[in-house]
């Protein structure tokens, strides 16, 4: 990725989640040909030009309004109308967004391969891509981004998004940048020739036991499929024999790689999804049983920001009684879209199926209540206590349905893990709270590697990691005198309760800051992951 300005919050995800799902796409695009033939009657199939009244309308305004007015512009405010009252996943996407919208699904994008934060209204590079742009132009870990080209960008409240625009560009084009770095004087002149950057969709794989190996997969794009290979060889070959894989907040993506990480796990011959629309006839994708993960135990954990892709894998595993789906019940995103292009560079995309779990699971929740109501389905969850009870989830026996090994399951409305895990909020006390919801513990863990980058840029294993910890004294006393400073002090109780969890999040973020980026992050907190916890019961 290009920037990253947030902190995960793996025991505090709640409402958040459904801000993620915004229509993510698992579909091809159409071929351009057949476009125009689908656009020309969907409004109303079948019908006559003359006789469809959006039709005739827009043929009103060209022709008879007073003004001359621009009809393009007129489309891009009503196509958007128009799809809202369909589902909540079929969207219109302007021609200058589309790249943007589509780049965290294509796997790569054009840039200079860094990753940085604003959080003190100065471009941090918190880690640059080894063997990248930026790796070959000199840029370190630490250093400070303060002139773009001819532009001083440092300490003038740029917009983050403007600072992106900035760094990226077509590869082998060249950006000049004045580089702020410690023990120099000067402003250090860097010239940086962008190059192809890869987006990765697994954010963390390492092995959190001798024998338990776990995975992060963040969403499903175009390359997620050879990245799990390649991080199941690796791991195999440090000693993996089960596999936690860990699909909470992954909002979707494309289906093909949902099918081919599922066909992984399955023995041949197995149903893994089936879709089906007005225009589309049914389309069963089966096991090849060719997969390499076929025999490993494995537990797949999802919440209530799984959706789409995430769960037709979840569903099709938990269908074919193949592992265990552990968490909190899922999103709840059954349609597919085709992602359909313009001639003007914009696109729609177009829910054009169900997609159906091997049992015969249409999971996708209700809509029929508008958009607002759909996406606050979330917040009733938590109001409704289902993130702390499963005892609060209620299925009618309409949608009750039972898989090959007699295991019960139920459609309509997500994935319902075979193990319930609740929200562990009881050590987010008063002082946690403020610590995290107001980035002070982000300012400190940034502060402190600025402090310690030297050390930190040498660490390259875990082993070195927690040696470095090991000899770098009380991170949590140094950080309560750090929130004592700024009027924030916890009382003795929230002292005990939160402590450990205080400490892992410190360790966790400083980790992240090292080369070791995402793996160093989990490493350290899931201890106080309560859903890896149980998971790790459960192996």
């Amino acid at each position: 990725m290009e920037y990253n300005n947030s902190s995960r919050r793996i025991l505090f995800p709640l409402i958040a989640a459904g801000i993620i799902i915004l229509g993510i796409l698992i579909g091809i695009s159409l071929d351009r040909a057949d476009v125009r033939n689908r656009l020309q009657n969907f409004v109303s199939p079948g019908a006559a030009p003359a006789t469809d009244k959006l039709e005739d309308m827009l043929s009103l305004i060209r022709t008879q309004y007073v003004d001359d007015v621009e009809m393009d512009s007129i489309a891009e405010k009503v196509i958007p109308v128009l799809l809202e009252n369909l589902d909540p996943h079929s969207v219109y996407i302007p021609a200058a967004e589309l790249a943007q919208v589509n780049e965290p699904l294509e796997g790569q994008f054009d840039g200079i391969g860094v990753t940085f934060n604003m959080i003190t209204d100065t471009v941090l590079i918190l880690n640059v891509i080894p063997g990248g742009p930026s790796a070959r132009a000199g840029l370190l870990n630490g250093d400070r981004i303060i002139t773009v080209d001819d532009s001083v960008i440092a300490g003038r409240n740029v917009d983050q998004n403007r600072v992106v625009k900035m760094l990226r560009g077509q590869r082998g084009s060249k950006v000049r940048l004045g580089i702020r770095r410690n023990g120099v004087e000067e402003l250090v002149p860097v010239t940086v020739t962008r190059g192809i950057i890869p987006v990765k969709s697994i954010d963390a794989a390492l092995l959190l036991a001798p024998e338990t190996g776990y995975i992060k997969l963040s969403r499903f794009s175009r390359n997620s499929h050879a990245e799990l290979l390649e991080a199941v060889e690796r791991l195999s070959s440090e000693g993996m024999e089960k596999l936690i894989f860990d699909l909470r907040g992954n909002s979707g993506g494309f289906l093909d790689q949902a099918i081919l990480i599922a066909n992984e796990f399955l023995p041949e011959g197995k149903l893994i999804v089936y879709t089906e629309g007005k225009a589309q006839r049914r389309r069963e994708q089966r096991s090849d049983g060719r997969g390499t993960l076929r025999e490993m135990p494995v537990a797949v954990l999802i919440d209530e920001g799984s959706a789409s892709a995430s769960e037709i894998v979840a569903g099709a595993l938990q269908d074919n009684d193949r592992g265990t789906i552990v968490g909190r019940r899922s999103f709840g995103k059954g349609l597919v879209q085709e992602q359909i292009p313009f001639t003007d560079g914009s696109a729609v995309r177009l829910t054009v199926a169900r997609y159906y779990t091997p049992v015969g699971r249409s999971i996708q929740k209700p809509y029929d209540r508008g958009i607002e109501a759909y996406y606050g389905d979330l917040e009733n969850r938590f109001l409704h206590s289902e993130l702390f009870s499963a005892d609060s989830i209620r299925f009618p026996d309409s949608l009750r349905f039972a898989t090959p090994a007699g295991k019960i399951v139920y459609g309509g409305g997500g994935i319902m893990p075979d193990v319930f895990v609740p929200i562990d909020t009881a050590r987010l006390t008063p002082y946690m709270q403020q610590v995290l919801g107001r980035n002070i513990l982000l300012y400190y863990t940034f502060d402190y590697s600025d402090k310690h980058r030297e050390a930190l840029n040498a660490i390259r294993t875990p082993e070195q990691l927690e040696a470095y910890f090991r000899q770098a004294g009380d991170l949590t006393d140094d950080f309560l005198r750090y929130t004592a400073a700024r009027g924030i002090v916890p009382g003795k109780a929230e002292k005990r309760v939160s402590g450990p969890l205080l400490e892992a999040e410190l360790k966790a973020h400083i980790g992240k800051n090292t080369s070791l980026e995402d793996n160093a992050f989990y490493l350290y907190i899931h201890p106080e992951d309560n859903v890896i916890k149980k998971t790790l019961e459960i192996f």
